[in-house]
């Protein structure tokens, strides 16, 4: 039997039993409940739902409606959900939430996140909007060491995150039609505080965090939080602060009566922390299997000691700057937000705006070539012990960016319980993109505990894989207006919506290269280009709620993403500018009883891509795919017990090509998550259990990258009412998970979640 026949027959079986099991519950049912316009309030009914299908949603949604009502796939995780998935970074709390793929490897950013079998072809997140309060992080996913998670940081100032898969965010948000990922603050909704003290408990860590919200009066209100923390890299071999920095986040609520508000909110961030790229690593005999090399653990190597504190590199005006490794990923932003609700009579007018100065510098160690095969014209070969690391030193010159989102909202009685709600909007963001690449070559020892560093190969750049100095300055503008309709006919609703996205894009590079003339870049070499390209996204839904505890939904939508910095090639600028098109289908049921809920939801996706840049592989990557599976979220609840799961089940090929028929990279059949916890007296005890198949290192569908479980654990003490205590372990097991992998120059290198760590928190609530 094949895998894809297997597949198939299993998306079936269980859509077809679920839909199934609804038609027997529902002749035995009440007739259906009157349309929700507010968030339900907890019943006896629903008191035990863990997925908590009676919260209203707002992302990704025309109108804000509960999960129960909406023809959406969405996963929401409260506060004190991300605390006990003992997460150390916005990348591993996604790691929970079913249809998500987040490879949680790189550290605090670099994070390679997709859905639903959409194809990682780029590092970042090519076709999934994150966001922070409505608006996208970054408009571009997918930015060469830039990606939308190194500015945002997982701390207590978060209220929920939520999720949306495939679905409206194809028109409801820009370059994320695979789905969106929206952190939500706090709002000083809920009165008091909280300050908390971590440290880590094998490794060398300290971390303050507090948060306070209420009212100031009866008008305003208020919240407040961020967190600092220093120590060593997180489970790695760091003999210096390689972690040191933090954010602070606020805002100030204006209520004027009613549902009208304006709120205006700040965040701050200056952090460093250390940089987690690919290790040496072996291949077999056959060249499918990873084998580790003596001396250099996947899990904790790391090759920036305190030691290796200079890289002297040149700016964009050919000026000389010397930089210290040991910053690794220093990332700094500083965000201003306005938001405002009004109700005009019948219409309603919301409007979100920010604009953030981002900047940083991304400074790692990739290794690019093994001792012996390096080339004698730069000064090879060396010693079978030693290998050439190429420092990944990257200036993120400017990562501006200014974001608009107005919506006007109409709902029109058409009499009893129908409705008709009409939305329309327009969004506008501008985003700068500019950098400067200068990549030396070093040599290390082929060892990854406290590695010794010899030196500086060569006299130019980057020896190995050719002269890799770049600089550009980008900036691009997309303006898209969208429109929705939505009808609601009491158990029945149907939505549909458009956007028309248009992107502009201009700018210049200077392509790679070194000249002993000008010592540095050419700039008589400048490319410039200027662009525009449009495309429209559609998405229809209807959803059917038999009765309070069971609902099915249907949907087919078709949106797009634009690529920025990822089109300009290894050498030139391109004037006919691609992007990459994502359709997809899908059919999901949500059903509760008692203390048991589940959400289901069977998908097919098909994604047309644009040919993109991408530095690691030296290669230029232009697939088709194609993915169909079932992705299904359960939740029970029984007296002190407690339990969330969920589990993806994906059929995933390539179209066309050389590869034609073969999996896409880094794509497992399966990945799973399974969250229980138990309560007795004062304490909790907990885990997060998160796993996936097999899966293949590139297209080629050659090297493999085994199958894993992570098991996370917690416990939580209530040592009084106000004073608790938490000791988490990430990665009980200490276990070996590769998440990619890639060979340059005969030479394979690997990158693994990291290994084994312990923290312990105290926290005083107020």
């Amino acid at each position: 039997m094949t895998p894809t026949f297997k597949l198939s027959r299993i998306t079936l079986a269980l859509t077809g039993a679920f839909l199934l099991g609804g038609q027997v519950l529902a002749q035995t049912v009440q007739p259906p409940a009157a349309p929700a316009t507010a968030p339900a309030q907890q019943t006896d009914a629903n008191k035990d739902d863990q997925l908590k299908l009676d919260s209203v949603v707002v992302t990704g949604a025309a109108v804000a409606t509960t999960k129960m009502r909406q023809s959406l796939s969405v996963s929401t995780l409260s506060n004190e959900q991300i605390e006990k998935s003992v997460a150390t970074n916005a990348a591993e709390v996604l790691r929970s939430v079913p249809g998500v793929r987040s490879e949680s490897s790189a550290g605090e950013g670099n994070t390679n996140i997709t859905m639903r079998g959409a194809p990682l072809s780029a590092g970042g997140s090519r076709y999934v909007s994150l966001q922070e309060d409505g608006l996208p992080v970054l408009l571009f996913g997918d930015i060469a060491f830039a990606t939308p998670d190194q500015y945002l940081r997982a701390d207590a100032m978060i209220d929920r995150l939520e999720v949306v898969r495939g679905g409206s965010a194809s028109t409801l948000a820009s370059n994320g039609p695979a789905g969106i990922i929206n952190f939500i603050s706090k709002t000083g909704e809920d009165k008091g505080g909280m300050a908390s003290l971590g440290v880590g408990l094998d490794f060398r860590q300290y971390r303050l965090e507090f948060t306070q919200g209420g009212k100031a009066s009866d008008t305003v209100r208020y919240q407040v939080g961020g967190f600092w923390r220093v120590g060593e890299a997180s489970g790695r071999n760091a003999n210096f602060n390689a972690e040191n920095g933090g954010q602070i986040k606020g805002n100030v609520t204006f209520m004027l009566g009613g549902n009208n508000y304006i709120r205006a909110s700040l965040k701050v961030l200056n952090d460093k922390t250390p940089t987690f790229l690919p290790v040496p690593t072996r291949l077999s005999a056959d060249g499918r299997s990873i084998q580790t090399i003596p001396g250099i653990d996947p899990r904790n190597a790391f090759f920036v000691t305190n030691a290796f504190n200079r890289d002297v590199v040149l700016d964009r005006n050919n000026q000389q700057v010397v930089t210290d490794p040991r910053d690794g990923l220093h990332m700094k932003s500083t965000a201003l937000g306005l938001e405002a609700g009004f109700d005009l009579g019948s219409i309603r007018i919301e409007n979100r705006f920010r604009y953030a100065d981002n900047g940083g510098r991304f400074i790692g160690v990739f290794p690019a070539s093994d001792g012996p095969a390096v080339p004698a014209s730069v000064g090879g070969p060396l010693p079978a012990d030693r290998f050439v690391g190429h420092i990944f030193n990257t200036s993120l010159d400017s990562l501006d960016n200014v974001f608009n989102d107005l919506k006007a909202s109409y709902k029109i009685s058409l009499g009893g319980k129908d409705s008709l709600t009409v939305t329309g909007g327009l969004f506008y963001g501008k985003q700068d993109i500019a950098q400067t690449w200068y990549w030396n070559g070093y040599v290390f020892a082929l060892n990854g505990d406290n590695p010794r560093n010899f030196g500086q190969l060569g006299t130019l750049p980057t020896p190995i894989w050719g002269n890799f100095i770049r600089s550009w300055d980008s900036s691009y503008t997309q303006t898209a207006p969208y429109a929705a309709l939505t009808w609601d006919a009491g158990a029945l609703t149907v939505d549909a919506s458009l956007r028309s996205d248009r992107n502009k894009g201009s700018g210049y590079q200077l392509p790679d290269g070194y000249t002993a003339a000008t010592g540095g870049f050419d700039t008589r070499t400048r490319n410039n280009f200027n662009y525009s390209i449009s495309k429209t996204s559609y998405s229809v839904g209807a959803n059917y709620q038999l009765d309070r505890n069971l609902a099915a939904f249907a949907r087919v939508s078709s949106g797009v993403s634009f690529m920025g910095d990822r089109v300009l090639g290894a050498a030139t600028a391109r004037t006919a500018i691609p992007f990459n098109e994502l359709t997809q289908q899908e059919l999901g049921v949500k059903i509760r009883s008692g203390g048991l809920s589940a959400f289901i939801t069977a998908f097919n996706a098909k994604t047309k891509e644009g040919c993109a840049f991408e530095a690691s592989t030296q290669r230029t990557l232009c697939d088709n795919y194609s993915a169909r599976g079932v992705e299904a979220e359960l939740g029970l609840r029984a007296g002190a017990f407690r339990l969330t799961s969920g589990v993806t089940l994906t059929d995933a090929s390539i179209d066309g090509g050389p590869n034609n028929g073969k999996t896409p990279r880094r794509q497992a059949d399966v990945v799973y998550s399974i969250a229980p916890s138990y309560s007795v007296g004062n304490a909790e005890i907990g885990a997060a259990i998160i796993g996936t198949t097999k899966s293949y290192a590139q297209n080629d569908n050659v090297v493999v990258l085994p199958g894993y479980t992570v098991v996370n654990a917690f416990l939580n003490y209530s040592i009084s009412d106000n004073l608790l205590l938490n000791v988490g372990v990430n990665n009980l097991f200490n276990k070996l998970g590769y998440t990619e992998g890639e060979g340059q120059n005969g030479f394979f290198v690997a990158r693994s979640i990291n290994g084994r760590t312990a923290r312990a928190t105290i926290k005083y609530l107020f």
